[in-house]
């Protein structure tokens, strides 16, 4: 399995990808946060608060881990290495999360710089250190199991075609649906009663979180949905 992970991140680093991911997504992060006048905007909203940030950082990471996960399988199958690959002295399980702790590794690169902002936030602060650590750490976190999660919905979207174009659109939206789509429903009378729905998507696991309370539900959820994704594409693999 760590022979796998170091492929991966090799094949990142290797190639312009690993270096586009993380300055697209530290770009448009820093551009929303501190450039463009609107309600992200931390310097316009006269609060020493990440929460612009926070808000933000789940919607750019809809595309941006999609992206990094859609050739983890698709180009093997492509290229025609899937079946050496699975015949490999190793079970497929083992195979699955080579491929998704390579592509999480390389996510987490990207999250790492965003670090600057919290000493940043907080010396703007007034007084200095003006800043509600608690919500903050509890954010970090929510963004470390959303990614975990993305990163394994992601990975099995990548089993389902050759094409990294098709695999990217599907793990873009079946994402988007788990992390909008039930709240979204819930919004609705159609079928009766439908507010309990909101607490099936990653919006509300998330939300609770960046409140700086670390509920073992939540933790439960995000584990539940990647451990779920994972086996997918375990059995995936094994139809293969």
């Amino acid at each position: 399995m760590l022979a796998i992970l170091k492929k991966e991140i090799n094949t990142f680093f290797a190639s312009p990808i690993g270096y586009l991911v993380i300055g697209v997504f530290l770009l448009l992060n820093g551009l929303f946060l501190w450039v463009f006048k609107g309600q992200f905007n931390i310097l316009n909203n006269g609060q020493a608060s990440l929460s612009s940030f926070f808000l933000l950082a789940p919607w750019i990471l809809i595309f941006l881990v999609p992206a990094v996960t859609m050739r983890s399988f698709s180009d093997e199958k492509k290229q025609g290495t899937l079946e050496l690959l699975v015949t490999k002295p190793i079970s497929h399980f083992k195979i699955v999360l080579g491929k998704y702790f390579g592509a999480f590794v390389l996510i987490l690169m990207a999250l790492i710089p965003t670090l600057l902002y919290v000493y940043t936030v907080s010396q703007l602060g007034n007084p200095e250190g003006n800043l509600d650590m608690g919500s903050t750490i509890g954010s970090y976190f929510g963004l470390l199991f959303l990614i975990g999660a993305y990163t394994a919905i992601g990975v099995f979207a990548s089993t389902l075609s050759d094409n990294q174009i098709v695999a990217f659109i599907i793990a873009v939206f079946i994402c988007f649906f788990f992390y909008f789509g039930f709240e979204g429903l819930s919004n609705y009378n159609v079928f009766g009663d439908l507010i309990y729905m909101e607490n099936l998507g990653m919006s509300a696991h998330y939300n609770s979180m960046s409140r700086g309370v670390i509920d073992t539900r939540d933790l439960v959820y995000f584990i539940s949905i990647a451990l779920a994704f994972l086996m997918f594409t375990k059995l995936r693999i094994q139809k293969h």
